[in-house]
């Protein structure tokens, strides 16, 4: 298996944006909470990241310049490259609370935007309350997905309230409180999400 090649940059300051997003994915996330259903948002999503990927397939090889392009879900064979920054719960000097990874890993990147896409699928089904009032707190994050240079999707992921998931493709925003059987059907998220950043599931 080809190794894994994260890497980190911190960052000076905090988006602002992207700090207003979350602060809007955690309103929207008790919203859905209490509504017990999960619900489309009108545009948005999370801003693209700064840097754009080289433009390479799977094991490095160049994407096919007439490959058919596929959008949304279906897309997720085509990703190649994920930028994902993580917004810690806890700021560190320097970094100003966040850090940015870049990975590469074809295989590892599909995992995670089909974990994402898993959980949007059951993302209507009304959800007890009680699940999210009992959920720990974490670390959010917000990225994108490539397939060579070309965007395929954005999204963040909350767990500092409850785990939201928003993620736009296609022009389409869909959105996901991640508990009870939306997580069952995603089980692996927060695991693939580890691995495209390179950090112990803990510090999802």
């Amino acid at each position: 298996m080809q190794p894994m090649t994260s890497r980190a940059r911190p960052l000076g300051t905090i988006n602002r944006r992207g700090i207003r997003g979350l602060v809007a994915a955690g309103l929207l996330c008790a919203a859905l909470a209490g509504s017990g259903a999960a619900a489309a948002l009108a545009g948005g999503g999370a801003a693209a990241a700064a840097a754009t990927p080289s433009g390479l397939g799977a094991g490095g090889a160049p994407l096919a310049a007439g490959a058919a392009q596929a959008t949304g879900c279906a897309s997720v064979h085509q990703a190649t490259s994920a930028v994902v920054t993580r917004y810690l719960v806890v700021p560190v000097p320097v970094s100003g609370g966040t850090r940015t990874y870049t990975q590469r890993h074809a295989t590892l990147v599909r995992a995670l935007f089909a974990s994402f896409c898993a959980a949007l699928a059951h993302g209507g089904r009304p959800q007890p309350a009680a699940l999210c009032a009992a959920h720990k707190g974490g670390s959010s994050f917000s990225g994108t997905f490539y397939g060579g240079r070309r965007i395929l999707a954005t999204f963040t992921y909350s767990e500092r309230t409850c785990p939201l998931l928003v993620l736009t493709a296609a022009g389409k925003t869909r959105a996901a409180v991640v508990i009870g059987k939306v997580a069952a059907a995603a089980p692996h998220l927060k695991a693939d999400l580890a691995a495209v950043l390179g950090i112990p599931v803990s510090q999802v």
